[in-house]
């Protein structure tokens, strides 16, 4: 049972360190700037805009 643990718990502590390593990343890159635009993006079609400007022309 001890020598499991041995084995385990560095392992444990590496993936830990690379899933607080990759969180920082993506917070170093600005990846949680903007979530409510890419959420609103999604809902409008760029072709509406494009018709929009068509009809006001």
């Amino acid at each position: 049972m001890t020598n499991s643990y041995l084995f385990l718990i560095p392992i444990s502590l590496v993936l830990g360190g690379a899933g607080l390593a990759a969180f920082f990343w993506c917070l170093k890159s600005d990846q949680y700037d903007d979530l409510d635009g890419a959420a609103e993006r999604i809902l409008f079609d760029d072709n509406d805009k494009q018709a929009k400007s068509e009809k006001a022309e």
